[in-house]
């Protein structure tokens, strides 16, 4: 049984992510990590270094079946996740706080959703934008109602840094991520869905290659990762989501933008990106914002959402990270409940494959039926 009093973490996968993960478990009262499952050798130092008192493992299988590990985290390659939680089923089911996305392929995609009717423990999808500061409090506008109204149109615009380099180059590459449109924007069709309260029913994404990578050179090959898009998508409500990405426009005061807009006014959430990239020179880097305005009477209203400076500090994520894992620790000691589940996880995959793919061909992808229905899921 669980110690109520001490959680006791398994990570499997150790890169840039799984630090930050790590630095975020040391905040947590009555957490530890006792095992670590990393292969590159200068990431697993990094890693141990965070973590004093954890173990390097040399399998997976042997962090799965330590009985010093009450939970798991993976934050592994995107390629990698589907593989991996088959062989944790196997093995010892224990619950998992699974890294974004849950999967990169239609094919891995059926294989996690029959896996999932069977798993008898919670699997947690780290969905963190969910929980970013200014995010939770455009979301609780959007469900209250009170200074919009029945949201009609959600529109979601990053723009920010390319992609980063990460160990071996996976995320340079389609057949590794899923694509830009399901490796980065799953968040978002997640937050769509979250926001809406409804599941989508379409999805038409225009995309290129336009400037990121292209003189880049691999074993792989040239990279192939989009980087710039549009994605609409139409929900069952009849309510309609825009996405707007672009990955070479880092010298934005914001990095995400995000507005919900119904027949009495709109509300829109300001998020700068991280902190460390953020240019000495200009001081303080920006606070996240939200701002009300409605349409009688007009008068728009901003309103600062600062982020506890502890939890910004210990990741990229605007503090999202820190948050997650309190919910998800508590879902663990048997005091909480599951925020976000691998069925939502899939989805968010699905729209993004199916944007990859609206990408590619041209044309609106139907996911009411065919390859791409989410009642497969």
């Amino acid at each position: 049984m669980t110690n109520p009093q001490n959680i006791r973490y398994g990570i499997i996968g150790c890169g840039m992510m799984g630090q930050e993960h790590l630095r975020n478990i040391a905040l947590l009262p009555g957490a530890t990590v006792t095992r670590i499952f990393e292969p590159d050798d200068t990431m697993a130092a990094a890693s141990l270094a965070f973590a004093k008192g954890s173990q390097r493992a040399s399998s997976l299988a042997e962090v799965v079946t330590a009985q010093d590990v009450d939970c798991l985290l993976i934050a592994s390659p995107n390629f990698r996740h589907a593989e991996q939680m088959a062989e944790i089923a196997l093995l010892r089911p224990l619950p998992v706080l699974l890294e974004k996305p849950a999967c990169t392929s239609l094919e891995d995609l059926k294989k996690l959703a029959q896996l999932h009717r069977n798993y008898p423990a919670p699997i947690w999808v780290a969905m963190e934008y969910r929980y970013m500061p200014p995010v939770t409090a455009l979301t609780e506008e959007a469900h209250h109602q009170q200074n919009t109204g029945p949201v009609t149109m959600l529109s979601i615009r990053e723009h920010r840094f390319p992609f980063l380099v990460k160990v071996g180059d996976w995320n340079r590459f389609n057949r590794y991520t899923g694509g830009t449109l399901v490796e980065k924007c799953c968040h978002f069709f997640d937050l769509m869905r979250h926001i809406l309260k409804s599941d989508p029913v379409r999805v038409y994404a225009s995309a290129s290659v336009a400037h990121n990578h292209m003189n880049e050179s691999y074993p792989d090959g040239v990279p192939d990762i989009l980087d710039n898009a549009y994605v609409i998508v139409d929900f069952q409500s009849g309510q309609r989501a825009l996405l707007e990405l672009c990955m070479f426009a880092e010298g934005a005061r914001y990095q995400e933008e995000i507005s919900v807009v119904g027949a009495n006014g709109k509300v829109e959430c300001f998020v700068p990106g991280p902190g460390r990239f953020w240019p000495d020179h200009l001081g303080e880097p920006p606070t996240p914002k939200v701002v009300i305005s409605p349409r009688n009477p007009k008068g728009p209203r901003e309103l600062e959402v600062p982020v506890d400076p502890v939890a910004l500090a210990a990741g990229d994520h605007n503090g999202s990270t820190l948050y997650q894992h309190q919910r998800f620790n508590a879902l663990v000691r048997g005091h909480g409940a599951l925020e976000v589940g691998l069925q939502d996880g899939l989805t968010a995959v699905l729209i993004g494959l199916a944007a990859q793919e609206s990408a590619r061909t041209g044309q609106a992808i139907d996911l009411t039926q065919g390859a791409y229905a989410l009642s497969q899921i």
